[in-house]
């Protein structure tokens, strides 16, 4: 899979209708620019709001991954955004005219048709992988659903669905790479019981279903009552149950197509985490709020691992550059010149370091007597480390300025004295463009993150 991120090359629309909603619904992807993530754009509402499909959105899970932001709702996004990640895009706009996608034949494969239509094409830009080192799992002590995250060497995924009926009986599926996902997983229908199907009848919740986008595992004996509103539904003069316990006018694609369309939830689901995984999950009875609750978990753990990593490099090795090097670049003199090195720099990210001594002038009066170092310099230390970043990619940086546009959440974690030393990692969020850059960055000191900002700034000539 690319090491870059991924989009598609051009805009691709399908209609259906919703599930549960049974309204008409026209779905459009479209390409989206890097670190965009997955987004959902409701059309049909005023100021086409958007929905961004990550963990912390998700609202509800009754029959389906539901999110909402600021009232605006999605439903049912998971066999979409399945597709989407197993195709190995990373940034798209997903502009839908009705509260859910179109449930289509109930898998993702008119959804991965789509894409693929589209053509997927590699950005300019990093891909994030988080590499799983060290088991993670999270466990719903009611319904005993489990799922365990640990290492390997690709995304690999086994899932274990035993719901306690003679029907379905024990089943499982497993894929050892994302790339086996077109062929075994994607046409893998969504599944419902005999019983869930009565109720949702009963409360008029099912209005986009017919025998074509949905299994019915018949797990009790029909009544006359329910096979007339069986045939209303599904619009058929009769009614029967096959030999292997589900409605007629279906045939399973795979013996243990319900275990195989599980999988396919639990990657809709995970695909919330915003990161690209590389480990194997093991999900025991999964459902939508267990792998919702472990994709929120798991993302919180991304998230404090990145903040939290420190740089390691050998301070007794030559520099990627020295303090000459620096001050060809940067305009800063002393005693405001805040790096002393550069110790790695790419196109898209940048390590610097300062040694902090009691000899700094702001010591003396920051504060008498219990010196500390002002967090403001911290922040402008960081901010000339990304300007090393911004100016390398310009043939005469010495003919350069960079200038503060932005700071966003800055916090400050630590306090940082004399004797110690200040490691600065700054990232690009998006590629710089028309001299605007719009950086990450990490302070970290004794091997703890001291202070953290989001950076904008402006490349303007001297």
């Amino acid at each position: 899979m690319s090491q870059n991120q991924q989009t598609i090359q051009e805009k691709v629309s399908l209609s259906g209708v919703g599930l549960h909603t049974g309204n008409k619904v026209t779905m459009t992807f479209k390409p989206a620019p890097v670190n965009r993530g997955y987004a959902f754009v409701r059309i049909d509402l005023e100021g086409k709001p958007i929905i961004e499909a990550t963990a912390n959105n998700v609202v509800t899970t009754q029959r389906g991954t539901n999110l909402e932001k600021n009232g605006v709702t999605v439903n049912t996004s998971e066999h979409v955004l399945a597709a989407v990640y197993a195709l190995g895009i990373d940034n798209i706009l997903i502009e839908i005219d009705a509260p859910e996608p179109p449930i289509m034949d109930g898998s993702s494969q008119y959804f991965i048709e789509a894409l693929e239509n589209a053509g997927i094409v590699e950005q300019d830009f990093p891909r994030e992988e988080y590499i799983v080192k060290e088991v993670v799992s999270y466990k719903d002590s009611e319904t005993g659903s489990e799922i365990i995250l640990m290492p390997a060497d690709e995304y690999q995924i086994t899932t274990i669905v035993d719901f306690g009926t003679k029907v379905l009986g024990t089943q499982n599926a497993s894929i050892s790479s994302l790339l086996e996902f077109k062929d075994e997983i994607a046409a893998a229908r969504t599944f419902s019981f005999l019983h869930e199907i009565e109720m949702l009848l009963d409360n008029d919740l099912i209005k986009g279903g017919d025998l074509n986008n949905a299994i019915v595992y018949v797990d009790k004996e029909i009544s006359q009552e329910t096979t007339e509103k069986l045939k209303i539904i599904f619009n058929r003069e009769s009614i029967a149950v096959k030999p292997n316990g589900i409605l007629d006018n279906l045939t399973l694609r795979w013996a243990n197509e319900a275990a195989r369309h599980k999988l396919l939830d639990v990657v809709g689901d995970l695909a919330l985490v915003g990161t690209r995984i590389r480990g194997k999950i093991i999900a025991n009875k999964p459902g939508h709020l267990v792998n919702t609750n472990f994709a929120k978990k798991l993302a919180k753990i991304i998230k404090t691992e990145k903040r939290n990593k420190v740089p390691q490099f050998d301070l007794s090795q030559p520099p990627f550059m020295d303090i000459h090097k620096i001050m060809s670049i940067l305009p800063h003199r002393p005693p405001f010149l805040l790096i002393d090195r550069i110790l790695e720099l790419t196109s898209s990210s940048v390590v610097g370091m300062k040694n902090v001594t009691m000899n700094e002038g702001f010591f003396v009066g920051h504060f008498p007597g219990a010196p500390v170092m002002p967090g403001v310099l911290i922040v402008e230390a960081m901010a000339q480390t990304g300007g090393i970043l911004v100016l390398s990619t310009v043939p005469d940086p010495e003919n350069y300025l960079t200038l503060f546009m932005k700071m966003d959440n800055v916090k400050f974690k630590r306090k940082v004295l004399p004797g110690d030393t200040l490691l600065f990692s700054c990232e690009l969020i998006t590629p710089i463009r028309r001299g605007i850059c719009n950086m990450q960055a990490y302070a970290y000191a004794n091997d703890k993150l001291v202070a953290e900002a989001q950076l904008m700034a402006q490349i303007v000539k001297k």
